[in-house]
């Protein structure tokens, strides 16, 4: 097994295609998101870019961007604390948000019955179909976070 690398490399944006930008925006702006960036140059570019409360990682759209499908992004991950609050927040603005599941050779409704974390989900998606997952950690599993 290699040694992990040496150079700080963190992810920080990952890019979505969408098929209307305004739209878009309006959406993650509805939940909670703030609106880092919306550039606009020419007809052929428009990047804006959002992050999720106390998120390292942004999401960015926008036009002439990538060539992906909208809709193509699947299991983007939030990770939360608490996945009820997450989940009536996101209820509370308007977001279809799956019913509580855990995985269990499939899909098995309802949240993890020991209660575990990394195992209770909730999932939704954005107006194009790109999918989101609510996933609850209480306690990281050791070796999940980078030393100092």
């Amino acid at each position: 097994m290699p040694e992990p690398g040496t150079i700080d490399m963190k992810l920080e944006v990952v890019t979505l295609p969408v098929t209307d930008v305004d739209r878009a925006k309006r959406f993650y702006q509805n939940l909670g998101w703030r609106t880092d960036a919306d550039i606009v140059r020419g007809d052929a570019f428009r990047v804006v870019q959002l992050t999720p409360p106390h998120s390292a990682c942004s999401i960015a759209f926008g036009t002439g961007l990538t060539t992906g499908e909208p809709g193509s992004v699947q299991r983007l991950l939030l990770i939360v604390a608490d996945i009820d609050a997450a989940r009536a927040d996101l209820i509370s603005r308007g977001v279809d948000v799956s019913e509580l599941f855990h995985l269990a050779g499939g899909r098995v409704p309802g949240p993890d019955p020991e209660g575990r974390s990394y195992q209770t989900y909730a999932a939704f998606s954005d107006p194009d179909g790109n999918g989101w997952l609510l996933q609850e950690i209480k306690t990281r599993l050791p070796g999940r976070e980078w030393e100092g």
